[in-house]
């Protein structure tokens, strides 16, 4: 497979500047005995995971709450404004501030600025003292995290619109807004900085890929098409982070379907499959892993998309974006466990409790363990043996 960087995709459509307002649309379970949630069962453990360390980081939670790790150290947020900097090994606070607003979103990071953001589109810019920089107004609600990087802080606010703020004054860089429905998802998503491109999923099932120095598109791709007769059957937000691998770009969208590009043929799909989910996917370098709607976890083939695996005892447990580690691939569900998966056949390897509420923060891997972010404003390593 050859490799491509990110400069190379071709330059696409140009920028549409109606305006839309969202309607917010959150992810529920019917009360139907069919999504009752599964028991869990014993089985025999095949992998040790335990708490390596444990630190409260604010109160409250939420789908646009997820940690950052930038080298050994972990950034993170909390809805009550506060936001910390966490040394991986130790779990030591390095620093601790407050963006004295409500947040919506945070914590996007380079390790040099640290952006959050409320649910008037304020954003507030840290040092990495813990000293506020700046503060700037989105053109609405941001409930995706901030992307830092190549001199950035890219924000996607609730009117469809992505936004670029001066990493170091906060002044207004571009704007770039594109249409979209009349519902969307209130659930996992997030932005991805790489090589001077922005790369955002957007609501009406396209990805876009965006000059990070001035806001022109470089290429954007259709993962899936809205169908339906209303508008709730037309939803097909991508969502997740979107995944690029070498000359791929892969992404997810709710009752849409995965899609992998192959940026080294200008954007070319070279596989999809029909699938639904409201927390996206992860992939390492063999696999792309999700689980659907109804909380059955796949895996398929990076190369052409073939299923390789699915994994039904946790069907409707409510899973969280998923994390990879060396052994298996993570996921937290309604009840605060989190959940290890073969990476070779699915099955249940081990699992362990760090609370008794819904995980609705994606889990983030780092070379130590699993980053989780709790429903309480917790924020824990688990490390596995």
């Amino acid at each position: 497979m050859r490799k491509a960087g990110f400069r190379r995709w071709q330059k696409g459509a140009g920028v549409v500047m109606t305006s839309f307002v969202l309607a917010g649309c959150s992810w529920f379970s019917p009360s139907d005995p069919r999504y009752e949630p599964t028991p869990l069962t014993e089985y025999p453990a095949q992998i040790s995971a335990a708490a390596g360390w444990n630190v409260s980081i604010g109160s409250g939670s939420g789908p646009g709450f997820v940690p950052q790790l930038v080298g050994e150290s972990v950034y993170a947020a909390a809805p009550n404004g506060s936001v910390v900097k966490v040394a991986l090994g130790s779990g030591a606070v390095q620093w601790r501030a407050d963006a004295d607003i409500p947040l919506s979103a945070g914590a996007g990071s380079d390790g040099v600025t640290t952006a959050v953001a409320g649910p008037d589109g304020t954003v507030v810019a840290f040092n990495d003292q813990g000293q506020e920089k700046w503060r700037a107004k989105a053109s609405s609600e941001v409930f995706i995290p901030p992307a830092v990087g190549e001199g950035i802080v890219a924000v996607r606010s609730s009117d469809y619109r992505i936004q670029a703020f001066d990493a170091n004054t906060g002044d207004l860089l571009w704007s770039l807004q594109r249409p979209g429905p009349a519902l969307a998802l209130k659930t996992s998503m997030q932005m991805l900085i790489i090589e001077g491109v922005v790369i955002s999923g957007l609501p009406n099932g396209r990805v876009i890929v965006i000059d990070a120095r001035n806001g022109a598109v470089q290429w954007e791709g259709n993962v899936s098409s809205a169908r339906g007769a209303t508008d709730l059957e037309r939803i097909n937000d991508v969502v997740g982070k979107p995944q690029a691998l070498g000359p791929l770009l892969c992404a997810a969208s709710y009752q849409g379907r995965i899609v992998c590009f192959d940026v080294s043929q200008g954007g070319v799909p070279i596989w999809e499959q029909r699938f639904s989910t409201s927390q996206g996917i992860v992939a390492d370098s063999q696999q792309v892993y999700a689980a659907n709607q109804r909380d059955v976890a796949y895996a398929f083939s990076l190369n052409d998309g073939t299923e390789r695996w699915k994994q039904e005892q946790l069907r409707n447990r409510r899973l969280s974006g998923p994390a990879v580690v060396p052994q298996a691939v993570a996921y937290g569900d309604l009840d605060g466990y989190i959940h290890f998966l073969s990476r070779v056949n699915g099955d249940l390897l081990g699992r362990v409790q760090v609370g008794s509420g819904p995980i609705v923060s994606p889990l983030v891997s780092t070379p130590r363990g699993v980053l989780v972010q709790t429903d309480g404003g917790n924020l824990v390593l688990v490390g596995v043996n």
